[in-house]
């Protein structure tokens, strides 16, 4: 089944979300329950709001995801292989635990040695979201424009930054393009910058919290009973991690064309395959989000990132010249950077874990190749407004403006600035 959103499946997901739940969406579309790695949405993108008479686009300033890839960790794959396979020397798999591991073992073959790598439909994600850039802001691009791009080390992310940038250049060969990949931005591009000892601690202790509970509330005894003989023979920790390595994995097929075909969710019910989600997602809020539970303190590792962002927009703007300042990362850096800009409610702060998932829901926010991108607009006199594009969809920024989506850059770099300067103690 191809995973590419067509007209019909976006219809069917907007009929789920008019039936009012998660729960709802979740079962006609199941792989929105990967979470952060659902493929990026970018069927049917809505229209953008016309600048106001006589401003006209000259920069933009863009932090984006790398695109698809295989599983960071060879674990991923290797544990479920290993689990089952022990299962199988022992003779205790059921025909459909039999089938799994076959299946399981081809997958694991078709990921050796690709640990985190790029794959053919991250490739194609960022040249689509090149060509809509380009399309979208021609003015920006014009003639010999200058395009200054740059990306964490981390391979998958050179990439996308490579196939974002040779599309722009098929798109207009004068562009005068850059590209760099280098440990001397990693203070502000990477995961992990700006930590301080206390963010580090902070992040060790929700993570344990995610994972607790996790092991709290995963119920993986129906799932097990259809893959073992002996469901017995399996202890409670054991069977909860195979269930959860074969949801991640059966969540990240969509973003290989060569797994087209294959489907796992058949193997979880409707409740566990919501269950598996919404604990997924309450780790990726505890772990990069707003949460109480790390003093709310966790965006603020990126505060380096926004300040980049806010000097390189001051810098476009006194240049005069037209262009692009295009940084390619990682999920862990865009979450926080969108907490930090409070781009739409992606900043929520809530101690309610059991009902988050109806207020936030991180497939939404971070799916594989998302991006946030500020367009600068100007006027002959010389005003500068900014619109926010957050997974290319116009979003709401925490300043008040006049004329929205578009808001005065001397009005957001003022919040931003004193939000990332001001001294903060923690007890």
């Amino acid at each position: 089944m191809r995973r590419f959103f067509n007209s019909t499946i976006a219809a069917a997901l907007a009929l789920a979300a008019l039936a009012g739940t998660p729960q709802d969406e979740l079962s006609a579309w199941p792989w929105r329950t990967a979470t952060n790695h659902h493929v990026y949405e970018d069927c049917n993108l809505p229209a953008l709001t016309p600048a106001p008479a006589g401003y006209e686009a000259f920069h933009i300033n863009h932090y984006g995801r790398h695109g698809s890839r295989w599983l960071t960790s060879a674990s991923g794959y290797l544990r479920p292989v290993a689990q089952l396979e022990r299962a199988q020397h022992a003779g205790l798999l059921t025909e459909q635990g039999v089938r799994l591991l076959k299946t399981l073992q081809v997958i694991k073959a078709a990921a050796e040695k690709r640990n985190g790598e790029l794959s053919d439909v991250g490739a194609e994600q960022h040249q689509r979201i090149a060509t809509r850039m380009y399309r979208n802001f021609p003015e920006v691009f014009a003639g010999n424009a200058r395009v200054d791009a740059r990306s964490t080390i981390v391979i998958r992310c050179i990439l996308s930054m490579q196939n974002a940038t040779m599309t722009l250049r098929s798109l207009n060969p004068q562009l005068n393009i850059t590209t760099d990949a280098s440990f001397s931005d990693m203070h502000y591009m990477g995961s992990g910058a700006g930590e301080d000892t206390l963010s580090r601690a902070l992040y060790k202790h929700v993570s344990l919290i995610a994972d607790s509970i996790y092991y709290a509330s995963a119920r993986p005894e129906r799932f097990i009973q259809q893959l073992y003989l002996r469901p017995d023979s399996i202890n409670m920790h054991d069977a909860q991690q195979l269930m959860r390595d074969v949801f991640s994995i059966a969540g990240s097929l969509q973003n290989h064309h060569q797994f087209d075909k294959l489907d796992l969710f058949h193997l979880f019910s409707g409740e566990e395959i919501f269950e598996q989600w919404r604990l997924r997602n309450i780790e990726l809020y505890l772990k990069y989000a707003n949460s109480p539970r790390a003093d709310n303190r966790l965006p603020f590792r990126y505060r380096e990132l926004l300040r980049n962002i806010i000097e390189t927009g001051d810098a476009a703007i006194a240049s005069g010249e037209r262009g692009a300042r295009l940084r390619y990362g990682h999920e862990s850096i865009v979450l926080p950077l969108a907490c930090l800009m409070e781009i739409n409610d992606i900043n929520l702060s809530t101690d309610d874990l059991d009902n988050l998932h109806l207020q936030w829901q991180s497939e939404k926010i971070v799916p594989m190749a998302c991006n946030m991108q500020l367009v600068f607009y100007r006027n002959v006199a010389g005003d500068v407004l900014v619109k926010c594009l957050f997974n290319e969809r116009e979003a709401r920024l925490p300043v008040k403006t006049d004329c929205a989506p578009y808001y005065h850059w001397s009005d957001l770099k003022a919040y931003y600035t004193a939000k990332i300067n001001r001294t903060i103690v923690w007890n």
